[in-house]
This record gives structure tokens, sequence and C-alpha cells, in this order.
């Protein structure tokens, strides 16, 4: 391995096979994730084109990537609230995908059962809350700049459900989607209180 800091076919072997004997060789990145690991680490594989490997474990640091929850390569363990913030970064760039606590474990290399405990405490609600509500606001974004219909409006927030996504939407807002809209929509003059209108 004569170039840690690019992809060898005996690195990439290592990292699918969880191979302990390589640890303290290499470490590598998940570009798509944030996080870096050692090769052994039991986490999902990640795609090869969203790997980066590195030397030493500050030098992955370095390079804005934060140790995996499961393999601890910096031999400490990292904090709650950086664990979390790389999930609700996740979140934000991948809301409209279909993300379930499983998906959201794998990426963020911990179980569906600690983050979601985890991720409650820190941010006052669960992830499948916060990925609805980054929806809805997107939804309601939607509404109220284009003229896209309801149906399409949910697809392009990952709602494909119409019925649920009004549905949703009227929970999370008070309003259908189309009445959100012509709320929304009023002239200043419309929404006066009764007698105070010019």
């Amino acid at each position: 391995m004569t170039n840690p800091d690019s992809l060898t076919d005996e690195m990439w072997q290592a990292i699918l096979n969880n191979d302990a004997s390589y640890d303290g060789q290499f470490f590598y990145a998940v570009k798509t994730t944030g996080i870096f690991c050692r090769p052994s680490c039991q986490s999902k594989p990640p795609k090869k084109e969203n790997v980066r490997v590195f030397q030493h474990a500050d030098h992955a640091v370095t390079g804005k990537f934060r140790p995996c929850k499961r393999c601890k390569p910096t031999g400490r363990r990292l904090p709650d609230e950086e664990w979390v913030a790389i999930v609700t970064a996740f979140i934000d760039k991948h809301y409209t995908e279909a993300l379930t606590p499983e998906t959201l474990a794998d990426i963020s290399h911990g179980s569906p059962y600690h983050l979601h405990r985890t991720f409650k405490r820190i941010k006052g609600m669960t992830p499948v809350a916060y990925i609805q509500n980054q929806r809805i606001e997107k939804a309601k974004e939607l509404l109220r700049s284009t003229d896209k219909a309801v149906a399409d409006i949910g697809i392009s927030v990952g709602l494909h459900n119409t019925p649920y996504f009004v549905t949703l939407f009227k929970k999370k807002t008070g309003h259908t989607p189309t009445s959100y809209r012509q709320f929304k929509n009023q002239t200043p003059v419309e929404v006066l209180p009764r007698g105070k209108q010019p």
C-alpha cells in the first residue's frame, strides 16, 4: 500500500470484509455521511465512489470527518450532540428520499433504538417527526411560491401518498394544502378584521 491516500483494491476488500488485520494501517471516510471508520467497522459498506482513505485518524479529522460512533476510530466516543448533528444534516439534504430509522442508523453507524432515543433527547423530537417537519415546511414554501398541484408537491417533498400528505399537512398546520394556499395567497385587505376594511 504505497499511497495511503488512494483507495486500492486491497483496502476496498478489507473494508468489505471488515478485516481487523488492517486496523491501524488506514482509516476510511464516507463523503456522503461525513463519518470515518476503521477497516473492521461492522457498519453497512459504503459505495466505493464515496470513500476516501487516510493514513491516520487525525488526517480524517482535519479533513472535516467525524469519528464513527460504532467503531470509535480515535479511541474516543463521538459526543451525542455531534452524532445527532450528522443525522440532522443528512436529513436536511435527503428529506425527499425514503428515510427509515434503519436507514438513518446505517448512515450514522448506530442502532435505530439508540438513535431514536438520543435524537429525541437532543432535538426534542424523534428523527421521524423531524423528517415530517422538514417535508411540511418545504411543502408550505412550494404552496406559497408555485402553482404545482397538491399531489405533485407531496411527491416533490417525499410524500408520495396524496391522502397521507393532506392528512399530515392538516395535522401539522391546521389547514389542508389547498386551504393553506388560499389563505396565504389572500391580499392584506381580505384578511383584515371585519369593520377595518377600507
